[in-house]
This record gives structure tokens, sequence and C-alpha cells, in this order.
């Protein structure tokens, strides 16, 4: 592993750190290699390619690589969007973040892993958090896992026709 911020704390339990006790997993498929469908996912930048977002892109950079543990990235549709930092960085294969601001949750950590397969690249996303607001955990439950298949879904697809 190059790199992964310390997790301390029970699940749920709000201390810095800790994972959020819901969570989420959604998966999605592309005939494309780990080597096509890592940068895209990797370099913020490269989301405005594929993804729905029109403003993506570094505001600090990470190590070993730009992109890299530490990067803060942001991204935004119509100047709304959110700030994530990076907590793990393992090329080609796993990405990890943390939201900092744009979303109402508390101890947000997902995690992006892609396994290569037989005919292309099994992409899997994660994610824990609490929500920030009494009374919004069972929305978020609900909203965050359809964006992130969406993403997954798209980058797949959009993976897909670069090499076809």
């Amino acid at each position: 592993m190059t790199g992964s911020a310390p997790r301390h704390g029970a699940p749920g339990s709000g201390e810095p750190g800790a994972p959020g006790g819901r969570t989420y997993k959604v998966t999605a498929e592309s005939v494309a290699p780990v080597a096509v469908v890592w940068p895209l996912l990797a370099e913020a930048r490269r989301w405005s390619e594929w993804s729905f977002l029109t403003a993506t892109g570094l505001e600090r950079d990470g190590t070993p690589e730009p992109d890299g543990v530490g990067a803060v990235r942001r991204f935004a549709r119509f100047g709304i969007g959110s700030r994530e930092e990076v907590v793990a960085w393992d090329p080609p294969t796993h990405l990890a973040y943390r939201i900092l601001t744009g979303f109402p949750v508390r101890n947000y950590r997902s995690d992006i892993t892609l396994e290569p397969q037989a005919g292309g690249t099994r992409i899997e996303w994660t994610g824990s958090f609490d929500p920030k607001w009494p009374g919004t955990g069972r929305l978020l439950s609900a909203f965050l896992p359809v964006m992130m298949q969406r993403f997954a879904t798209s980058v797949a697809r959009y993976a897909d026709e670069q090499v076809s």
C-alpha cells in the first residue's frame, strides 16, 4: 500500500478517522483494462471527461503523485460540489478519500477498488458515513449509492469507448 490515513475509533463513533456507521457498495464492469480505467478515476482533472461534473481538479497536490495521498480534490457542477482529501493511493487498483466539504456527512470515507478480470475491470465503490444532521440518514443512504453507481457506470462506459 502506498499510503493510507490511520483510522481510529469504532464505526459510527464520531471520533476523528472513524468510519461512518452507514455504508454502501456499488459495482460496475468495464471491458477496458485497469490501465485505462485507473487514470480516469485517479486523476481528478479527468472526471469532467466522463462524468456530469463540469469543474474537476486539485486544490492541493498529494504524494507521491499530485493526485496521491494528501491531495485535495474539488468536484463541482454549476459551482456546487464537494472537496475531498485522498487518504489512500495504491496505483493502479485502490484509491480512498474522505469528504471535507460539500455533503451533509461526517466520518465519510469512500474506497474505489479496481480488480483486473478476464475481459476487463471490475469497479467496486464502497463508502461509510454518518449523517451530519439528525433525520437525514435515510435520505443519504438512498442518495449516495445512486450517485456513486452513476459515477461507476459512467466511468466504465467511457473506458469501454476508449478501447472500442
